[in-house]
C-alpha cells in the first residue's frame, strides 16, 4: 500500500480536482476501505457551489459507496481482508441518548461521510480508500454489484421513510417526486403493503420509470391537478399515506392536499429549508406530518431486498464513469443536464 492516494477534492467551490493525498490511518475500532464505486448525491451537486454551508472546501465529498476491506484497526477481529463491503454514510458516537434508544440517525454528535459543517471535517469516498467505524460496516453479498451496492444509502434513506408511517395492507400511497429517492419509495411502499402507488411529478420520462418501478398510477403535475386526480383514485377520499421527496413549498402544499382525513405525510425532502403550511388544512383535517431523516438501521434490509431484486436500482443509473471524470460528471448534473439520475464514480 502506497501512503499516498488519489482523491476528488472540492478544491474551492465550484472547483474539483485529482489530487494525491495521504492513505487516510484507521484508528483500532476502524476499517480501511479500497472504495470500488461511490455515487453523486443530490446534496453534494447542492452543496458543490457552497450554497448548503456543509460541504467546505478543501473535502474530498462522497459517501454513497462500496469497497474491499484494505485494512482494519487493532480492535477489529471479523472482517478478513479483501471482503466485499458497504458502510453508512452518518458515522454516530454509538454513546449518546439516541444512540442508545437505537435513533442513530438522530445522534446529537454524529458526522456524515464527504461533509464539513465547520463543527468537523470528514473526507469521504471520492477517493481510492476511506477509513470507517467498523459499526457502520456491512458485509455485501456476492449477489450485489459494487454499483447496486453504491445505491444502498439511497435504498436504506427510503426504507425508513416508508417505515416511518402507518402502512395498513392495502393502503394507498401517493409519492411527490419521482427522482432518485421517489423512486426507491414507490419500490419501499410496495413491499410495506400499499396495493395502489401513486407517482407524482412534472417529468414524462421519470414518470415512465415510475411505471416500470412498480407505480400503479403516475400523474403529471405539470398538465392535471394532482390532488383532484389522487381524489378520483381514491373514492373521493385522498391517499393514507402521501411521501414528499422534493422538499419546495408547492410540492408540501400538495402532499398535504393528497392525503385524506386522518392521513399522515412523510417529509423526506428538504430542497427548502422552510415552507409555508396551510396550517388549519393540518389541523382540521388531522393530518400527521412525519420527518424522516437519514436512515437508522436499515442497512441489512436493503442488502437483503436488493440481493432478492426486490428493489431494483439498475434502472436508477445514468452511468458509470472513473473518478477522474467526477469534475465533468458534477458539471452536468449541477446544469441540471435532462435525464441523468445516478452517476457512479469508481476510483
Amino acid at each position: 500500500m502506497g501512503d499516498e492516494m488519489n482523491a476528488l477534492v472540492l478544491t474551492e467551490y465550484k472547483r474539483l480536482e485529482m489530487t494525491a493525498m495521504p492513505d487516510p490511518s484507521p484508528g483500532p475500532e476502524d476499517v480501511l476501505v479500497r472504495v470500488r464505486a461511490c455515487g453523486i448525491c443530490g446534496s453534494d451537486v447542492h452543496g458543490f457551489d457552497g450554497s448548503t454551508g456543509r460541504r467546505i472546501p478543501p473535502l474530498v465529498m462522497g459517501h454513497e459507496a462500496a469497497g474491499e476491506v484494505a485494512q482494519v484497526g487493532s480492535a477489529v477481529g471479523d472482517l478478513r481482508l479483501g471482503e466485499r463491503v458497504t458502510f453508512d454514510s452518518t458515522i454516530s458516537c454509538g454513546r449518546c441518548f439516541y444512540c442508545a434508544a437505537g435513533e442513530v440517525n438522530l445522534c446529537q454528535d454524529r458526522q456524515v461521510l464527504g461533509v464539513s459543517p465547520g463543527t468537523y471535517r470528514r473526507h469521504g469516498a471520492f477517493a481510492e480508500l476511506v477509513a470507517v467505524p467498523r459499526r457502520i460496516v456491512y458485509r455485501l453479498p456476492d449477489a450485489i454489484a459494487f454499483e447496486q451496492a453504491a445505491m444502498i444509502e439511497a435504498v436504506s434513506v427510503a426504507l425508513h421513510a416508508v417505515g416511518l408511517v402507518p402502512v395498513r395492507l392495502g393502503e394507498t400511497a401517493v409519492v411527490v417526486g419521482s427522482g432518485m429517492i421517489g423512486l426507491l419509495a414507490i419500490q419501499a411502499a410496495r413491499l410495506a403493503g400499499c396495493a395502489q402507488v401513486v407517482a407524482i411529478d412534472i417529468d414524462e420520462s421519470r414518470l415512465q420509470l415510475a411505471r416500470q418501478l412498480g407505480a400503479t398510477d403516475a400523474l403529471n403535475a405539470g398538465t392535471a391537478a394532482a390532488a383532484g386526480a389522487v381524489r378520483e383514485l381514491t373514492g373521493g377520499r385522498g391517499a393514507g399515506v402521501v411521501l414528499e421527496c422534493l422538499g419546495a413549498a408547492a410540492t408540501v402544499r400538495m402532499a398535504i392536499a393528497c392525503a385524506r382525513q386522518g392521513g399522515t405525510v412523510a417529509l423526506v425532502g428538504n430542497l427548502s429549508p422552510a415552507v409555508e403550511l396551510p396550517l388549519q388544512d393540518v389541523v382540521t383535517r388531522q393530518i400527521r406530518l412525519q420527518g424522516s431523516c437519514a436512515s437508522a438501521g436499515e442497512y441489512p434490509a436493503a442488502i437483503e431486498l436488493l440481493s432478492r431484486g426486490a428493489i431494483r436500482v439498475d434502472p436508477l443509473i445514468s452511468a458509470v464513469a472513473p473518478l477522474a471524470e467526477g469534475p465533468a460528471w458534477f458539471e452536468r448534473l449541477y446544469r441540471r443536464e435532462p435525464g441523468l439520475m445516478k452517476i457512479i464514480l469508481q476510483p
